[in-house]
């Protein structure tokens, strides 16, 4: 009888410690799929944070948009906008950016799915990059990006090969381009003026469509002696740089006809030039009370009284040697 009492009290805390085994198993499984449902439920708001942040910023895009000459335009102007939502790239039918004193700080990468873009304008921002995606906007005709702090131009904006209009006055550091972007055959109009450059760029003289030049405000200290090249230019704006003398093959530039040269070191102007029919004869309008320095002068006019001046230097000295013999 004892043999068997033991034997009974054996299999009843055998199946005591199998049942608390069982119950702590089915605990911990319930905790873990406790926390997993926890772990979903959680991702899950977050992720519908995040859509109706997109939403709502999607909402306020279209609240810029406005249609202009027939043109879908996003404008904003004078708002914080340092950088723009991804869910931007939802209304990609946009053809023209109009983005000036936003503190707008990059062009966002995916700018490249915007085909049908003609024209980006972002003025007047902080924008320090040209990121290479903007390659992929071959029918991109305007780039504007005036008043901003890029310093440096990628190679593939040489692929944007229906580009007519470049703007990147006052980015004060930039000061050399690409030589690939000799490859842009239509950019008519080119605006370097404010920068850093020390001379044009060979690939500036190397395009074939230009027609209107501003380098104003920079450094250069020569002009490039196959300046005649540029077939097409007829407006070359130099003012305030540290030219000292220009070469004799600017007179060969057979559509120039409005030549700006204030406030540079000028010692002498080609001879040549004076036959240049083609440069109008003008002045900007000024108020009587500006100072001479505050002109801008430029065409045949300047060239003649220039040219003038010259002369009367070189006579002067002629006849003070002369005097002393």
């Amino acid at each position: 009888m004892v043999g068997v009492a033991a034997c009974g009290s054996v299999r009843s805390i055998k199946a005591l410690w199998e049942t608390r085994i069982r119950r702590i198993q089915e605990e911990q499984q319930e905790e873990e799929e406790q926390r997993r449902r926890m772990a979903r439920g959680g991702a899950t708001g977050r992720l519908s944070v995040g859509v109706w942040e997109d939403r709502a910023a999607l909402a306020r895009l279209k609240q810029k948009l406005q249609t202009e000459d027939g043109r879908l335009v996003l404008r904003i102007e004078q708002e914080e906008w340092k950088s723009l939502p991804g869910c931007l790239v939802q209304l990609t039918q946009v053809q023209e950016w109009q983005i000036h004193r936003a503190g707008l700080q990059k062009i966002p990468h995916f700018i490249s799915s915007f085909q049908n873009l003609l024209v980006l304008d972002l003025s007047r921002n902080g924008v320090t990059e040209i990121p290479k995606q903007i390659g992929k906007l071959t029918r991109l005709r305007e780039l504007l990006l005036s008043f901003n702090r890029v310093h440096f131009v990628p190679e593939e904006l040489s692929c944007c090969e229906s580009l007519e209009r470049l703007e990147l006055a006052m980015n004060r550091d930039l000061n050399q381009l690409p030589d690939q972007l000799r490859n842009l055959k239509r950019l008519q109009h080119l605006d370097l003026s404010m920068n850093a450059f020390t001379c044009v760029p060979d690939c500036v003289v190397g395009l074939p469509a230009l027609e209107w030049l501003d380098m104003g405000g920079n450094q250069l200290q020569h002009l490039p002696e196959d300046i005649h090249r540029m077939e097409m230019l007829h407006t070359l704006w130099l003012q305030r740089n540290r030219l000292e003398k220009l070469p004799d093959n600017i007179s060969r530039m057979a559509s120039l006809d409005t030549l700006v040269l204030s406030s540079n070191r000028l010692r002498d102007i080609p001879p040549l030039m004076e036959g240049m029919s083609k440069l109008r004869k003008t002045k900007t309008e000024v108020d009587e009370d500006d100072s001479e320095e505050e002109r801008e002068m430029f065409g045949r006019e300047f060239m003649h009284m220039y040219i003038q001046e010259s002369r009367k230097r070189a006579y002067a000295v002629l006849n003070v040697h002369c005097a002393h013999h």
